[in-house]
């Protein structure tokens, strides 16, 4: 077709070097070249005398050392690197030597992305492809992948690639090079009809066969145009094509783009579509090496799950340690006699007494008080022993210690006053004596003492022994009286009123006894503190082990990142190609950028359901302690991994969209 008008391509004085040790290297040198819309040149020459240069350089991919460029009235040079990939993905269509086919796409997914990056609708773009592969006798082959077509079949799926923004000017890089005669006849007959349609097509070749196809050949040796000449090749139909030429599909028709699908392609908004196929990629790759993407997950896995079960433990750990206090009451005083629990005067310690008891139960913000007293005594019942502690306490102390009963009733205050014999016994001393049978009204004996069974009281987890030891409750002045001789007593167990400040009443606890006894030759346990006190230990230890769970998620972020920088170099050959299709420096950015927070949401995902496993697992080999997560600490946990793939996955995405296109081209 004649040119008409200004050309759309022109270059003046354009050259090209790179750095080759001390000195340059020149590749084109003083290139003046016009090209008008609708020709269709062969630009010809031996290997390194400066063809692909040239062409990549028409096709926005380089940019030259020197001269101007302009194209359709537009300087070149004065692009932004956002301008060039629109014009790229707006203006060009390139068709390469080696396909540059992505490997885990199908046909149509490979011919789509140029007009993912243009912002085509979804269903517009696929029936946009579908209907450039058909037309080029591939509408049976949609679904195959690159690895599943022949060298003919994959160079039409990178026409139609090529066409699917409906380029106004086609570049390829000896299209036929690497394909036998027949498909390159075909290919040509394809490159023909385009060019016949309207399209300006620009070919690069060394083969004078190849170039005898075109309008026009444009001769480069040693970076120079050494000649230009029409070929007085007449126009190609632009029919059905290469109909007459043997195939096995149906040959296509015009490949003219509608305009409607010109219109969607300028009115759609393209962000959301450009992060659904990065997304899409990401998960295309990551199924394409299963193994590289389970290791790249593994360190987030290790780390989520640490962090949740290290959490899940803490939290199991305070609630069994209240729960344990509790027992003894969270608002309780202990009164013992002495200084402190080292003390070893404190058993000849006798002022504490019951009147003691008596006089702090007067008080308004005492709720009960029990005076204790313990010795530990033989059980018979039958012919079963056992040793047990006979606890000698006051009608109030289930109150007092929080002691549920399970059984039966608690001793009364008509009990303590005749020294009766009536007593409760916790469930381990029941078992231990009555095993499956009835315990209430049972008569056993505590050394030479006979008691009557009134009531059975849940075990108690606290002290030695845990909730394996057996205990008697008794009123204190039976063990007094029958078995301790003394009036004295071990201890005050009192519980302080709801309303009143533990550390106030523990004052005046104090306060009130040190005028009865005239010294202070007594000191008191403060149950609430010691809940304080452990509590803060458990977060302590908790925060401690979490800090090195967090240790190994920064650790698996960082294997991330050096998984992700392998990946980009993998990856160099696809990267150069969506540049060459139109994909901004954004897109690259986002697609790497996606693919590593998806690899560390999935890995704290994986994490978080390892710890939940560990749970159940735990749970099973003991039976008395539980895990207790938290829905807030697992969103925490997302959350971190969420901010790893961030974090750790930006280098690696800005040095891919750093890529200069040709030489990923290159390198892929």
């Amino acid at each position: 077709m004649a040119e008409t008008g200004a050309p759309l391509i022109r270059l003046r004085g354009v050259g090209r070097e790179y750095p080759s040790g001390e000195g340059v290297l020149r590749v084109l040198e003083d290139i003046d070249l016009d090209i008008g819309q609708g020709e269709f040149v062969a630009v010809m020459g031996a290997s390194g005398s400066g063809k692909s240069t040239l062409m990549n350089i028409l096709g926005c991919l380089d940019r030259p050392s020197s001269g101007s460029y302009r194209m359709d009235g537009r300087e070149v040079a004065r692009l932004g690197a956002g301008e060039l990939a629109a014009l790229r993905r707006e203006t060009f269509g390139f068709i390469f030597q080696r396909y540059h086919l992505l490997s885990e796409m199908t046909a149509l997914g490979n011919v789509e992305v140029p007009a993912i990056y243009r912002g085509l609708p979804a269903d517009a773009r696929r029936a946009r492809a579908r209907d450039l592969l058909e037309r080029l006798g591939l509408g049976d082959r949609t679904g195959h992948r690159p690895g599943q077509l022949s060298g003919g079949q994959q160079q039409r799926v990178s026409i139609a690639r090529a066409l699917v923004n409906d380029a106004r000017v086609i570049l390829a890089d000896e299209p036929t090079g690497a394909l036998d005669s027949r498909s390159g006849d075909e290919v040509l007959g394809i490159l023909q009809r385009l060019n016949a349609e309207g399209r300006t097509v620009v070919i690069v070749t060394h083969d004078p066969r190849v170039a005898a196809r075109a309008h026009r050949v444009v001769e480069i040796a040693d970076g120079r145009i050494v000649a230009d000449r029409r070929t007085g090749a007449p126009a190609a139909d632009p029919g059905p094509g290469p109909a007459q030429a043997p195939q096995p599909a149906p040959q296509p028709a015009p490949v003219q783009a509608p305009v409607q699908a010109r219109v969607q392609a300028r009115a759609a908004v393209p962000v959301l579509g450009r992060l659904a196929e990065a997304l899409r990629m990401a998960l295309l790759s990551m199924r394409a090496h299963k193994l590289r993407s389970f290791l790249t997950m593994l360190g987030i896995i290790i780390g989520i799950a640490s962090v949740v079960s290290v959490v899940a433990l803490g939290e199991g750990s305070r609630r069994q340690v209240l729960q344990n206090i509790a027992g003894l009451g969270t608002n309780t005083l202990q009164i013992f006699p002495g200084r402190d629990f080292g003390d070893m005067r404190s058993g000849r310690v006798t002022t504490l007494v019951t009147a003691d008891a008596a006089a702090l139960a007067r008080q308004p913000h005492v709720a009960s008080v029990s005076p204790t007293v313990g010795t530990s005594a033989t059980l018979r019942h039958g012919a079963t022993e056992a040793s047990a502690q006979i606890s000698g306490v006051g009608e109030q102390y289930f109150d007092v210690a929080g002691v549920a009963l399970t059984q039966g009733r608690g001793f009364d205050e008509a009990d303590v006053a005749a020294m009766g014999q009536n007593v409760v016994i916790d469930e381990n001393t029941r078992t231990s004596l009555f095993g499956d049978g009835p315990a209430l009204g049972q008569v056993f004996m505590a050394g030479k003492v006979p008691l009557r069974v009134i009531g059975v009281a849940e075990a108690q987890n606290r002290g030695p022994g845990g909730s394996t030891s057996l205990t008697v409750y008794a009123p204190y002045t039976t063990v007094q009286a029958r078995y301790l001789g003394s009036t004295s007593v071990s201890g005050l167990t009192l519980r302080v009123a709801d309303d009143v400040d533990m550390a106030l009443a523990e004052q005046m606890v104090a306060d009130i006894l040190t005028r009865r006894h005239g010294a202070r030759d007594f000191f008191i346990v403060n149950n609430d503190q010691i809940r304080q006190t452990i509590t803060s230990t458990t977060q302590t230890l908790a925060l401690l082990i979490a800090a090195i769970a967090v240790i190994s998620l920064v650790v698996g972020g960082i294997g991330v990142m050096n998984i992700m920088l392998v990946s980009v170099t993998e990856r160099i050959g696809e990267i150069g190609l969506r540049m060459a299709v139109g994909a901004r420096r954004g897109d690259i950015r986002a697609q790497f950028l996606i693919e590593a927070v998806l690899v560390c949401v999935i890995g704290g995902i994986a994490g978080i359901l390892a710890a939940l496993g560990f749970g159940l697992a735990f749970e099973r080999m003991s039976s008395d302690f539980t895990l207790v997560y938290s829905p807030l600490s697992m969103l925490a946990a997302l959350a971190s991994a969420c901010a790893i793939g961030l974090a750790f996955g930006y280098l690696p995405a800005v040095n891919a969209a750093k890529l200069d296109p040709v030489k990923a081209l290159q390198k892929g």
